[in-house]
């Protein structure tokens, strides 16, 4: 069974998806503060939050058991990211169920503050009818700004362009071809700022992008622009923008998100008369609050069921719809990993990986972890996973390189890792066949078609006839049955090598009975 918490008010469609799930245990206590959560999910495999649980370094190292996070919504700056992946927690987010919601919310506020909608309808309320006060401005023809153009930026985006306004986005992460086929144009960001009469913020909180509206960049506004913010709170400087609003340099400011949430009442943005804000509703539909809840719970289970990581933002590589294409790759790549690291005669100093694939530029981030994990797994026994390996290598001096020309193979679907450690160098490949049987084709110069799965014996002998014969009258006198035999010769060494699966793994004294025979060189055994 896996036991997931869930700590913040998750819609109904999500939770009955945990509570169908035969194999999964839910709790949901969404009153606990972060002493009360350190307390309480020690034996939990999954957490489930929103908004309202920061997962603290504390909270972490008091789950034991924490395989997964899974954030309802886009923003994971509640979530310690680095500590989450040190411990080789999982961290997903929802970055699509929320989308069309957000960007909705965005027109919402720039349509408010452009016709007056709020002052308009509190005089009214008031008993007054004062229609000259509040004459507006149409969107059409006007220049929009989006800063950062992830999913909600290009939402915000082609539904201004259906109010007849113009686009200019400033994302550097993203390229001319995007920005043809979505019919927009890139700029930088200070030409962003000077073209644009409204600027609207879709960019992730770092620290890049603290305070990315500050007093220096307002001056580069146009006179009278409007500022909306739907994004993240911590992208404005409150007290500049403030200032602004007084000043007449802005005319107007849509605010849905704040630094500090609820805003203190120092904050001079609230209730000032040139600011249209809502409490953090960009993502408050029904539509959206079912498909998030749906979308994280989905996730959560399968992460935990190992089917699929779908939206993971620590793993380092994609995943989703094609994780099934990843997949073998990975674990082949971790068998590798774990055979270099028994081989080894020394400590690793070096590790080069060479991927021959159509997708290789997808493939080498996967590759590069699987073997990492496998490297480093009997370092850390049941602590390592895809997530912290490459940390965790990094700390011991490890990082894996990309090399050219390292397997000599004619294979598709082909992976190659050659290490390097005092007094020697080892390159193992491997080929991925029919989508997802995994073979093992060499082992330095030794060449054969393994399968890399169980219990295997690595056997490197002279190269002398009764070997094969010797080892399985041993094998048999143990007990132990032969599923397969596959070996590979070194004619100028005189040595070959076999690779034997198991149906069991030999007991250190079985194993030393194998190496005592004449011709051994070297045994190993280990389970893939």
């Amino acid at each position: 069974m896996f036991k997931v918490f869930v700590s913040d008010k998750l819609g109904q469609a999500g939770l009955e998806i945990l509570e169908a799930a035969d194999d999964v245990e839910v709790t949901v206590n969404t009153s606990l503060d972060e002493a009360g959560l350190v307390e309480a999910i020690t034996d939990y495999d999954g957490l489930i939050i929103r908004s309202g649980t920061t997962v603290t370094e504390n909270i972490l190292k008091a789950a034991k058991n924490l395989k997964v996070v899974g954030r309802a919504g886009v923003g994971v700056d509640n979530v310690d990211i680095e500590s989450a992946t040190r411990h080789g927690v999982i961290v997903m987010n929802t970055p699509s169920a929320n989308t069309i919601a957000t960007a909705e919310h965005a027109l919402a506020l720039m349509l408010s503050v452009s016709r007056h909608i709020v002052p308009a309808h509190n005089s009214l309320a008031a008993g007054e009818w004062k229609r000259s006060n509040f004459g507006g401005s149409e969107l059409r023809g006007k220049m929009l700004g989006v800063i950062g153009y992830g999913r909600v930026g290009r939402a915000v985006a082609a539904r201004a362009k259906a109010f007849e306004m113009n686009v200019l986005v400033y994302d550097p992460y993203v390229s001319e071809t995007v920005a043809k086929e979505t019919g927009v144009e890139l700029a930088n960001l200070d030409e962003v700022l000077a073209a644009s009469d409204y600027v609207t913020l879709h960019s992730v909180l770092n620290e890049e992008t603290q305070n990315l509206i500050n007093t220096d960049r307002i001056a580069l506004m146009k006179d009278s622009a409007v500022l909306i913010n739907v994004a993240r709170g911590g992208l404005v400087d409150a007290d500049a923008v403030a200032t602004a609003l007084d000043e007449g340099k802005l005319s107007a400011a849509g605010l849905d998100v704040f630094a500090v949430e609820p805003p203190k009442e120092s904050n001079r943005l609230v209730n000032h008369p040139k600011v249209v804000h809502t409490p953090h509703l960009g993502a408050s539909t029904a539509e959206a609050q079912r498909d998030v809840a749906i979308d994280v719970a989905t996730q959560v289970v399968e992460a935990l069921r190992g089917d699929k990581i779908t939206n993971c933002v620590n793993l380092g590589f994609s995943s989703g719809a094609s994780f099934d294409r990843l997949a073998p790759f990975i674990e082949l790549a971790e068998k590798i990993g774990a055979i270099q690291a028994a081989m080894a005669e020394n400590p690793i100093t070096s590790i080069e990986v060479e991927v021959l694939d159509a997708d290789a530029e997808e493939l080498l981030k996967p590759v590069a972890a699987g073997l990492m994990k496998g490297l480093l797994a009997s370092d850390y026994p049941g602590l390592i996973n895809y997530v912290n390996a490459p940390v965790l290598g990094q700390e011991q001096g490890l990082a894996v390189s990309r090399a050219v020309g390292i397997g000599g193979s004619y294979h598709r679907n082909h992976i190659a890792c050659r290490v390097k450690f005092d007094g020697g160098q080892r390159t193992i490949s491997g080929v991925v066949y029919e989508g997802d049987k995994q073979r093992i084709v060499q082992i330095s110069s030794y060449r054969f078609e393994a399968d890399p799965h169980g219990p295997v014996l690595l056997l490197l002998n002279n190269d002398v006839p009764g070997v094969v014969g010797s080892a399985g009258t041993a094998l048999g006198e143990c007990g132990i049955n032969i599923a397969e035999w596959r070996l590979g010769r070194d004619e100028a060494r005189d040595e070959a090598l076999s690779f034997v699966n198991l149906d069991r793994l030999p007991s250190d004294d079985e194993l030393a009975n194998i190496k005592k025979l004449d011709p051994v060189v070297k045994a190993i055994v280990l389970d893939l």
